[in-house]
């Protein structure tokens, strides 16, 4: 039978085993487990799951997602996107004092450079010294083609500069990253 590729959001109240009962209702519909980002958010817990179930599962798997205590789950057939075999990731490190806008500023330079963000991971912790909210960032880029790194670090550092914080870039050598690999960024 086909299989159908899904990605689902999830959100529910913290507790111990929400991510044991989303793996049971999966296992037991035949679904395979390809990927996830889930992590606790406030009192909160989120996640992205990406999973791939039998095609006559399909629905009863979402129902039994539905079904599940306190926790809300969106499905969306996935559609992936083709990245072509020229695509260029680079990694985006960001730290700073915390202050609003900084995320805005970042993509808004990403975005009028046609750079796709693949994936961003930010939060805010103490800094060691001073004990002052200290901004902190991580990204995976997209490269479009033809666009120079140098010319994207440079537009970055006069927002950086802006904000005052500091930010690195560094291409990825496509050979080494995994299709699908689980890190987030590997560290620069």
């Amino acid at each position: 039978s086909m299989n159908v590729p899904l990605v689902m959001t999830v959100l529910g109240r913290d507790r111990t085993g929400l991510v044991e009962s989303l793996a049971r209702v999966v296992a037991a519909h035949d679904g395979n487990w390809l990927e996830s980002r889930m992590c606790r958010l406030g009192g909160e817990f989120a996640g992205l799951l990406r999973i791939h179930v039998p095609e006559e599962q399909r629905a009863d798997l979402e129902k039994a997602l539905g079904s599940l205590p306190d926790v809300t789950v969106v499905t969306r057939l996935d559609q992936p996107v083709a990245t072509g075999p020229n695509s260029r990731l680079a990694s985006l490190d960001v730290v700073g004092h915390d202050r609003p806008g900084i995320v805005r500023e970042i993509s808004r330079t990403l975005a009028s450079q046609g750079v796709n963000l693949e994936q961003l991971s930010t939060e805010c912790l103490s800094a060691p010294m001073s004990g002052e909210p200290l901004f902190q960032a991580r990204a995976r880029l997209l490269l479009p083609p033809g666009l120079k790194v140098g010319d994207l670090l440079k537009s970055l550092e006069r927002v950086g500069t802006d904000l005052t914080v500091e930010i690195s870039l560094l291409e990825l050598d496509p050979a080494q990253e995994k299709t699908g690999a689980n890190h987030l960024v590997p560290p620069a």
